[in-house]
């Protein structure tokens, strides 16, 4: 990662610790998952914390799984211009968790942002934010999908990779509500089919009771 990245990196650090309450996400209802090939995940994007001297648009994120994870992946349709390495972890009372962490890595511009660390338990909350060459609101709205891995020892002792995913975590929360084209359009509910006085050309209707003469 560029010299740059890593700067913005460092400020957006600094800048997501106001907006962790605001992301936090509710439980997902459930026990937690002992098959990490079948985590439960949730999560969605909005409006981030705006980065002082830049004009990108910056959308957070927050995601939580049924169970423990070591990676995570966020796949956009819209090139990433820049992201924050380290998200903050909480809790289900919204409490920092210290001892879990994240560190996130990408191409920039880039259609994806990768992080390797650790949760230790289901449900807690990641929070982190990245930003976008363009305007979070504008069509087609960004709508990430999140990938998830967890790494661990099988009954053989044998490191084991286990993939949940994807999930679709959603198009921006807090954006207007699209435009849609009426379906009523000019000179809809006039048709000009059979039956309104047009003929094929050459043919021409007679008036009722006039006969050649």
């Amino acid at each position: 990662m560029s010299d740059t990245a890593v700067r913005r990196a460092t400020r957006w650090l600094a800048l997501l610790s106001p907006i962790v309450v605001l992301l936090a996400i509710p439980a997902l209802g459930y026990a937690e998952e002992d098959n990490p090939n079948n985590y439960r995940c949730a999560g969605h994007v909005t409006a981030g914390r705006p980065e002082a001297g830049s004009t990108e648009a910056q959308v957070a994120y927050a995601i939580s799984c049924s169970g423990p994870i070591s990676g995570f992946e966020l796949q956009t349709q819209t090139p990433i211009t820049g992201f924050a390495s380290a998200p903050l972890i909480t809790n289900q009372a919204g409490l920092p968790v210290t001892t879990d962490s994240f560190s996130c890595d990408g191409e920039i511009p880039g259609l994806a942002v990768n992080c390797v660390g650790n949760t230790t338990q289901g449900y807690e909350t990641i929070a982190g934010q990245f930003a976008l060459g363009r305007k979070l609101c504008a069509e087609p709205r960004i709508d990430p999908k999140l990938t998830v891995m967890y790494a661990y020892l099988n009954e053989k002792k044998v490191i084991t990779q286990a993939i949940s995913g994807p999930f679709d975590l959603g198009r921006p929360r807090g954006c207007p509500a699209a435009a849609h084209p009426s379906k009523v359009g000019k000179g809809k509910g006039r048709g000009k089919g059979k039956g309104h006085g047009k003929t094929k050309a050459g043919s021409q209707k007679r008036p009722k009771g006039k006969t050649k003469g």
